[in-house]
């Protein structure tokens, strides 16, 4: 799923480690590696689920030593691996592992914009203070201790994470034990209706109806015309994140209809992460819950007819979507070819907006998604012209 600023967010639970007896370490530092290398290039959240970690499932810790060398060891410093190192024999050994990949290693710190530590014991608490002082006060920052699932709902899209029942059960469990009882049922007022100049979080339709017509949202137009200006040689373009509240401040004026002016920010990521939030926030994906299981697909076609394959499941795009979707990949393409200046080839953009433009209907796209995802995307960027020249929409 995505954080509440569009990072991606890797998940960990320590409930679900076998056995150390059971477990091959060598697959699961592969797996580990393989997770973090498809988001270290962008930035990306750790929820970390503590719940579930015992005697018998922790790894030991030569397995720890090993790990602790894989990950780009040219870049540690023997003074910081020795400190880590003592930290890991105190600390519980997972959780441990997930910090010392993070401080220690510059690839795989540099992006990681937080760290959730769900359900931390107190032994946790009582030693990240003692050794607060020693850790740099920036990346101190990213790390944040929720004693309950529900404090997650204030940082990251809650409904999509997939929590496992034995971390739900405890968490109720906590809160029973908290208050002596089981907790109330809160009821939740009903939803408000959307302002007439509303932009985030309705549908297409509600859009073109508010604004006279207008095919294109105001707010990719506004954002895509900006970029196009100031941002096309920008290196790094969608992948950095922008401060929260900024985004919500800027998302306000757009909802309230007020008029937004990018320079005031001084910040080109500001309108890159307005639109990847435009399109994450669409009550259905632009390429529509219909064509998900068609773009799964795409891998099992051969590679020589996966472009036509592409055109075949863009023409059945409502017309509305088709016309919004061409805009943006449009744009998208332009931005790949100042790729020798931004460093954003039509593989990195794909990797960006691949869950932005497509989703399930019913929970998060799997690991396994991810690739038939994101070559669907890249392909729409590296052959727009083919893709998108046989089909003429009134209005566009």
């Amino acid at each position: 799923g995505d954080d509440n600023s569009g990072r991606k967010v890797i998940t960990f639970s320590c409930c679900r480690m076998p056995p150390s007896h059971q477990l091959n370490h060598t697959r699961l530092l592969e797996y580990l590696k393989y997770t973090l290398d498809q988001y270290v290039e962008n930035d990306y959240t750790v929820v970390y689920f503590h719940y579930g970690l015992k005697s018998l499932n922790k790894p030991s810790l030569k397995w720890l030593q090993t790990a602790y060398k894989e990950f780009d060891r040219k870049y540690v410093s023997k003074i910081f691996g020795l400190f880590f190192w003592f930290y890991s024999v105190l600390l519980s050994r997972i959780f441990k592992s997930l910090l010392t990949i993070s401080f220690s290693f510059p690839r795989y710190k540099k992006n990681l914009k937080a760290l959730y530590v769900v359900h931390p014991t107190n032994f946790i608490k009582i030693l990240w203070n003692i050794f607060k002082p020693l850790i740099s006060h920036k990346f101190g920052r990213k790390i944040t201790y929720l004693n309950y699932l529900s404090d997650l709902r204030e940082h990251l899209k809650y409904d999509q994470l997939n929590i496992p029942q034995e971390v739900i059960r405890h968490d109720e469990n906590l809160r029973g034990k908290q208050k002596g009882k089981l907790p109330l049922v809160v009821k939740v007022p009903p939803p408000r209706p959307p302002l007439p100049t509303q932009q985030f979080g309705v549908s297409l339709q509600y859009i073109k109806d508010k604004n006279k017509g207008e095919l294109i949202p105001p707010v990719m137009k506004e954002t895509v015309s900006y970029l196009k200006r100031k941002g096309l040689q920008v290196e790094g373009l969608f992948r950095r994140s922008a401060s929260i509240q900024t985004i919500k401040d800027v998302q306000k004026l757009y909802n309230q209809g007020k008029s937004v002016n990018f320079d005031d920010y001084h910040d080109i990521h500001i309108p890159a992460v307005i639109l990847k939030t435009f399109l994450r926030e669409l009550p259905q994906p632009l390429l529509t819950f219909e064509c998900y299981d068609h773009i799964l697909g795409i891998t099992s076609v051969e590679s020589s007819l996966r472009v036509s394959r592409c055109k075949q499941i863009i023409q059945g795009l409502p017309e509305h979507n088709y016309i919004v979707l061409k805009y943006l990949i449009c744009f998208l393409h332009m931005v790949s070819q100042e790729s020798i200046y931004n460093r954003m080839t039509a593989s990195s953009l794909a990797c960006v907006f691949g869950l932005n433009l497509i989703w399930p209907s019913k929970g998060t796209a799997s690991l396994s998604a991810l690739v038939p995802l994101n070559l669907f995307t890249e392909l729409l960027i590296d052959f727009y012209t083919n893709i998108f020249n046989s089909r003429t929409v009134p209005g566009e």
